[in-house]
Formats: C-alpha cells, sequence, structure tokens
C-alpha cells in the first residue's frame, strides 16, 4: 500500500523544505487541505524540489468557480509533471455561509455539476472544442484562444471526491476518478454503509470497481513506546471530540453506538470547551475510529481495514508531534505488511 502524508509545514514558505523531509522518510506522496493557508500554493512549491505524488485533500470546490478550479488544478499537474490528484469537498452548511460567504443548496447535485462542469473545460482546453457547458448551478460557454492553456502532456489531472454520506459517496462512485474516504470512519461503517453506497453508485453509472480509486484516510496515533502511544491518542481524542460534534458525523457515531454524545459535544464546541469535548471519547471508540498503536501495529491495522479495496491511504497524526524516523518506520511497515 502507498502512502501520504499531509505537507504539514507551518507556513508555506516552509513547504518545499519539508517535502524533501518527507520524501527521505520515505513516503508517496503529500496532500494539502484547506486550513490557515491556500490549499494548492504549499504543492506548488513541493512541486519543484520532489518526484512524489502530490494531493488536495481536500480543496473546497462549492464557493469557487471550476474555470478558477479548472486553472490552479492545471497549473500543478503541469509543474508536477502530470502527478497531481485534484481532491475537492463540499464543506457543511455553517461553513459554506458564514466562513466562505457563499450559498448553501444541493450539495450532491452541484458537485455532480461541478465535475462535469470542469471535465468539459478541460476537455475544451485538451481539443480546442466550443466551451458549452449550461448546467443549473454554473454556465461556461465562452473560452477564447487568449485564455486557453492548452492540452496537458498526460491530459487533465484526475477528479477525486472526499466523501461520507451515502448520496455523496454514491455520486462519487457514479462519475468521480477517485472517492477519499474521509478519516472519521470506523471499520463498521466502512463495511455496512461507505461500501454498500459505492457498490450503488457503481451500478448506477455502470462501472465497476477497477473504474474507481478508492483512497483510505486514516487518523493515526503511534510511538515507539506506550508513552508516546498515549500522548498521541490524547492528540487524537481532541480531533475525534471535534469531528463528532458536527452533526454530518453522526452517522459514524450512530454505527459505533455512541451516537448519544454527538449533541452534548456540539453544545460544547459552540463553547469552545475543547478539553470537555475531547473527555467524551472513550480509548475504546477512540480505537475504532483511529488507528492506534506502535507502527508496526498501526501498519498492520490499515492494511487489514483497507488493503481489499484500497492501494494507499492518507494517513493524518493530528495534534502531536511524530518524528520523522518514526513516520519512516511506519511507512516501511506499510509498504510490507504481508511480505515475507
Amino acid at each position: 500500500m502507498l502512502v501520504d502524508v499531509h505537507l504539514s509545514a507551518l507556513r508555506p514558505t516552509g513547504a518545499a523544505a519539508r517535502a524533501v523531509e518527507l520524501a527521505a522518510a520515505g513516503v508517496d506522496g503529500l496532500f494539502t487541505f484547506e486550513g490557515q493557508h491556500d490549499v494548492f500554493f504549499p504543492l506548488v512549491l513541493a512541486s519543484q524540489v520532489v518526484d512524489l505524488d502530490l494531493m488536495t485533500n481536500v480543496a473546497i470546490a462549492l464557493p469557487r468557480s471550476p474555470m478558477h478550479m479548472a486553472n490552479s488544478a492545471h497549473d500543478v499537474a503541469l509543474l508536477s509533471g502530470g502527478r497531481f490528484r485534484l481532491g475537492l469537498g463540499t464543506q457543511i452548511q455553517p461553513h459554506m455561509e458564514k466562513r466562505y460567504g457563499s450559498t448553501w443548496s444541493d450539495p450532491v447535485g452541484r458537485m455532480r455539476e461541478y465535475i462535469g462542469a470542469m471535465r468539459a473545460i478541460f476537455s475544451s482546453w485538451t481539443t480546442g472544442e466550443r466551451l458549452n457547458f449550461r448546467g443549473q448551478y454554473t454556465t461556461h460557454t465562452i473560452m477564447t484562444p487568449a485564455f486557453n492553456p492548452g492540452p496537458l502532456p498526460g491530459g487533465p489531472p484526475p477528479i477525486y471526491i472526499g466523501a461520507l454520506g451515502p448520496k455523496l459517496t454514491a455520486m462519487t462512485a457514479e462519475v468521480a476518478d477517485g472517492l477519499l474516504v474521509m478519516p472519521f470512519n470506523s471499520e463498521r461503517h466502512f463495511t455496512e454503509h461507505t461500501m454498500p453506497a459505492v457498490r450503488s453508485g457503481l451500478a448506477a453509472g455502470g462501472r465497476t470497481l477497477a473504474d474507481l480509486d478508492i483512497v483510505s484516510c486514516a487518523i493515526v496515533a503511534t510511538g515507539e513506546s506506550d508513552e508516546a502511544i498515549g500522548v498521541a491518542l490524547k492528540a487524537v481524542k481532541g480531533l475525534l471530540s471535534f469531528y463528532g460534534s458536527t452533526p454530518a458525523y453522526k452517522r459514524v457515531l450512530d454505527a459505533e453506538g455512541f451516537g448519544h454524545i454527538q449533541p452534548e459535544l456540539n453544545r460544547l464546541s459552540k463553547l469552545g470547551d475543547w478539553v470537555s469535548m475531547s473527555a467524551l471519547i472513550p480509548d475504546d471508540l477512540a480505537r475504532r475510529i483511529a488507528v492506534v498503536g506502535t507502527p508496526a501495529q498501526c501498519a498492520a491495522e490499515i492494511n487489514r481495514r483497507f488493503g481489499a479495496v484500497s492501494h494507499r491511504v492518507c494517513a493524518y497524526f493530528p495534534g502531536y508531534q511524530i518524528s520523522d524516523a518514526t513516520l519512516a518506520t511506519l511507512v516501511s511497515h506499510i509498504h510490507n505488511v504481508g511480505m515475507p
């Protein structure tokens, strides 16, 4: 299994140096997400110093024009020599309206149309044919030579969608190039809810699993000692409580019999009481959602959970410091699980 990790430089100015360090640790790819800084700029810098796969995981699509997104994706793909995958996400209503100042409606339908619009734009750039995309939410009918960047040598970058709910997951399986499995996802939820939605979407699109790249995403709490693992687990609980406070993620807690804690997590999040939120996540629940243990144990668990349907994993190490040596050990174990 291939391993992608977060390009976690504190500031974009450090992205190139950090990319070189992560490459030395043996990772196969780097990803960024919408956080404190732009999602594309670190990948631009990394593309010039390493030959790793690059991906947004995820860029929030709906507040951006498909044309803006296509331009950014085209240029990162060009700069990286075709090693870029565009991962998109929808975001939840409060962030869409109150953080991005955008509108919220029909996220599944809008994302389906967004994929179609981007493919029409890429096709126009590739073939030179007239751009003529007319949708319910976006329309693109002008593309003069002055604005056409031309075809990419390896073709347009593939489009992946980060999804958790059954409708978005099914739509992704029906029309997208890849599914980014949300990291807040237990084995039971993945087996009983994610994969049935995937199979439904594939059937609707006349596709098979061979047509969809499923990328697993794992929240990892690891260390070389019990003490280090304990520190990592405490940090991971903080992220799990934050995810769990969001109503859209209650479905995962429900699958594990912990749906009753979601309203309280949500209430505490509005008070900013992050300490009390973390205390609501028991070790047992944390270990069902996150992957916890030594590097060897985590590697075995990642392969056990996802190896049957995924050939790569995006590994997160939220809120704690993992040394590059420990990361290298984890990556090596993931690469070599099942090998003699």
